[in-house]
């Protein structure tokens, strides 16, 4: 599956550059969650050049794996920290303050305490940064995606727009 994710189908509909390009810029210390095998985390290495940086966390060790062989092959290593975290947190304790960008994108969804993982992406923020958050339609219901929001703004997160991604429910939160 992890390679159907990669596809050409895939970067007509949801196309980095176009989605995230408007956001990550050079020098900026981005947050991935549930990066898979790199789609979006490759794009935004290159786009935070070698000055920036890309944490990647995912609870799949063996998706963390094939996205460091991406990354390797890319010449994009060193710009990207990819960390195994757990069920129960992204592990990013350390980075609270630094980050500029979060993007967690088809991954909400099958976090089992989404309250502690905005409370968690609030808490690396930087004050007025952004988070795009995006839910695929097939498995998400507009319902679903609302009640998400919901409980981002708990966390104290505010809607600044949303976004048409194909396939998608996706907006831009602020911290």
């Amino acid at each position: 599956m992890g390679y159907f994710l990669l596809g050409p189908i895939r970067r007509l509909l949801q196309n980095p550059e176009k989605f995230v390009g408007p956001y990550v810029k050079p020098g900026m210390k981005v947050l991935e969650v549930g990066p898979g095998m790199g789609f979006f985390t490759l794009p935004m290495a290159r786009m935070v050049g070698e000055t920036g940086k890309v944490y990647s966390v995912d609870v799949q060790e063996q998706m963390i794996r094939a996205l460091q062989r991406r990354a390797t092959k890319a010449k994009l290593a060193g710009r990207i920290e990819a960390r195994i975290c757990s069920e129960n947190s992204l592990g990013v304790d350390d980075l609270r303050g630094q980050i500029d960008f979060v993007l967690a994108f088809a991954v909400v969804h099958e976090i089992p305490d989404s309250r502690r993982l905005f409370r968690e992406i609030f808490e690396v923020l930087k004050e007025d940064r952004l988070m795009l958050f995006s839910e695929p339609k097939g498995h998400v219901s507009s319902e679903e995606f609302a009640q998400s929001e919901l409980t981002a703004f708990a966390a104290g997160f505010n809607r600044v727009t949303t976004l048409y991604i194909p396939k998608s429910h996706s907006t831009i939160l602020k911290k």
